[in-house]
């Protein structure tokens, strides 16, 4: 399954240039279907080896059992600049999903979505280019100023940036802390909180990213140390 791709071992300057171009092609509008079927991705990195990993698993959305696991291992072209963190992971991600039967209805990802300093996360990188809805589910903020939401699950307070709603910090678990959310591609901030509520399964994390972060371990600990 081939998808649109990019240069990534570009200068700082061009990798700039690209994100604006992506960034004038997000679309924060919802599909018309309810997604059957959800991936999760995840990312993890062998430091001392220079190799960087990528798990995509993909779940039935009602039922969130089992469809598919693919994965992949490169070396980065691309050094860790913050704010530019999808041109170190945006190259395996790709790879790996190139590996999949068929296209995810929908795709969440271990990271962030417009809520990012030039509004373009890795869920927003990938879901433009793959033309899929993406959601970002970060586990920490990027950037952005928020209240604290109350402890029980599905309390959510807003994330702003300059005044701009760009994501939601929403509860998933009582007494547990929060998740950053916000959408990557063609689905609306309200839609991913729901879709991020929809597919817990008593964790913090949802089960897509759950299930891809132990995946992107497994395979780090196979080929990365």
């Amino acid at each position: 399954m081939r998808v649109e791709s990019h240069p990534w071992a570009v200068s700082v300057q061009e990798a700039f240039h690209i994100q604006e171009e992506l960034r004038e092609r997000l679309v924060l509008e919802d599909v018309p279907d309810p997604p059957k079927t959800i991936a999760g991705v995840d990312v993890s990195f062998s430091r001392g080896q220079d190799l960087v990993h990528a798990a995509i698993v993909v779940l039935d959305s009602e039922s969130l059992e089992l469809i598919e696991t693919v994965s992949a291992t490169q070396q980065p072209v691309f050094p860790y600049i913050p704010g530019l963190l999808s041109f170190r992971e945006g190259p395996v991600v790709l790879e790996a999903y190139e590996k999949l039967g068929g296209a995810p209805d929908l795709v969440m990802f271990d990271g962030q979505g417009i809520a990012h300093p030039r509004g373009l996360g890795l869920a927003s990188h990938i879901g433009v280019l793959i033309d899929r809805p993406a959601i970002g589910c970060a586990k920490s903020r990027l950037i952005g100023e928020f209240k604290e939401p109350k402890q029980k699950r599905g309390s959510m307070r807003t994330l702003s940036i300059q005044r701009k709603k760009v994501g939601v910090v929403l509860r998933t678990k009582d007494q547990t802390k929060p998740l950053f959310v916000s959408p990557g591609h063609r689905i609306t901030i309200e839609t991913a909180a729901e879709r991020v509520l929809g597919a817990g399964r008593g964790y913090r994390l949802p089960e897509p990213t759950r299930r891809a972060h132990h995946e992107a371990a497994r395979v780090k600990r196979e080929r990365g140390g």
